[in-house]
């Protein structure tokens, strides 16, 4: 149970509604950034607590066969003239976007080390569970203008939960996504291939098949104000030559941009693309975003460095910049408004938040599906755990 007094909240919830009644869904949380501009709220340096892979069946593997090694081309050499077009699309096996896989491989691994969770069993049961992804939403929210989301949430001996629902909008935008766009994305995952290798030490071979099935995935644990963390990400590749090769610090993060050619593109870049990119990587501790600039015909031709810490730097003195404070500030009220709403033990019982741009977050309350996503085999084996009560001694 969360510890700030909302057990007893949860339990006027009980005892003044029937069991079959939703709770009444709480008031909503505005998302102007000027509402959060006050200092850096405290983030715990993220430590990784494990990981785990998936395959090329996607099937999850509580090891890190899939991690992959940061190989860059030497930096004297002619440059890196990469094609990512290359192997598209007859070398692609792209991911089934149509399976809501929710928190499943997160949860597989909670089970696997939940009795060894540092902090003892106990620090779960104050945590957020969730993915990097999600979080990373909720820091960039105070500034995005086009797309919405949806957050299910449900606690579950005293866990919050927190699993992102496909709004409709973002459906319709994927069933509709142009051919170029389709390509664009494979073109990202072609750089990450020409960037890595599968052995320290070994070179990158970007003749095989690019399968986005395959990930590595490190699972964290954080504190952003009083919210303890427990979440997961994917991971690029780690780096061998990294100064510390302690997780997540020796990791780095491969991202592709088109080649900007005047001072007006690159504030576009800094003020858009680099929020995201700093929310991706500093949620996680990962130290470096190595960008590769690609040409209209599909080539990277340069490779830059932006270490995540000095991202905000490219936007400190531009008015219609994004602000670090601000972005962490709201995630930490969402946090709390998350906990202070969802009070009910019960993981069936699901609090959908939605936001669009320009407007608050909203609440509803939904039972069952299509909401619900904390799936029974895990309900049931963390049930089984519990310890049982002691057993009252029969009247002699």
């Amino acid at each position: 149970m969360d510890p700030r007094g909302t057990k007893r909240g949860a339990e006027k919830t009980e005892v003044a509604e029937p069991r079959n009644k939703l709770p009444r869904p709480a008031p909503s949380l505005p998302t102007d950034p000027a509402l959060y501009s006050g200092p850096f709220p405290f983030y715990r340096r993220p430590s990784e607590l494990g990981c785990f892979s998936l395959d090329a069946q996607r099937q999850y593997h509580g090891d890190a066969r899939a991690l992959r090694y940061y190989s860059p081309p030497p930096t004297n050499g002619p440059g890196p003239n990469f094609d990512l077009r290359d192997g598209y699309p007859d070398r692609y096996q792209p991911r089934d976007e149509e399976v809501q896989e929710r928190l499943d491989h997160l949860l597989c691994w909670l089970l696997e080390h939940r009795g060894r969770l540092e902090g003892g069993p106990g620090w779960l049961a104050e945590a957020i569970v969730t993915w990097r992804g999600h979080l990373t939403k909720l820091l960039t929210t105070p500034y995005e203008r086009q797309e919405g989301w949806q957050l299910a949430a449900s606690r579950f001996q005293g866990t919050l939960y927190l699993s992102e629902v496909e709004t409709p909008n973002a459906r319709a935008q994927r069933l509709a996504r142009p051919p170029l766009l389709r390509e664009l994305m494979y073109m990202g995952y072609k750089f990450e291939q020409y960037m890595c290798a599968d052995k320290p030490g070994s070179s990158p071979d970007p003749s095989g098949e690019v399968n986005t099935n395959v990930a590595f995935c490190s699972v964290l644990r954080s504190r952003l104000g009083s919210h303890p963390l427990l979440f997961s990400g994917e991971v690029d590749c780690t780096d061998p030559q990294a100064p510390s090769t302690q997780p997540p610090t020796c990791y780095v993060e491969l991202k592709t941009s088109k080649e900007m050619h005047s001072p007006g593109q690159w504030r576009s870049f800094y003020r858009h693309k680099l929020l995201k990119w700093w929310a991706q990587s500093f949620l996680p501790g990962v130290p470096n975003v190595v960008a590769g600039f690609r040409n209209p015909d599909g080539f990277v031709s340069s490779l830059k460095t932006f270490p995540t810490m000095k991202m905000f730097e490219y936007v400190r003195n531009d008015r219609d910049g994004w602000n670090p404070s601000v972005c962490m500030n709201f995630c930490a009220a969402f946090l709390s408004f998350a906990q202070s709403t969802v009070v009910q033990d019960d993981p069936r019982l699901v609090h959908l938040f939605s936001w669009e741009p320009g407007g608050p977050v909203t609440v509803s309350v939904h039972r069952d599906a299509p909401y619900a996503f904390l799936p029974i085999w895990y309900v049931e084996a963390m049930t089984q755990d519990l310890p049982s009560p002691p057993k009252t001694p029969s009247p002699k």
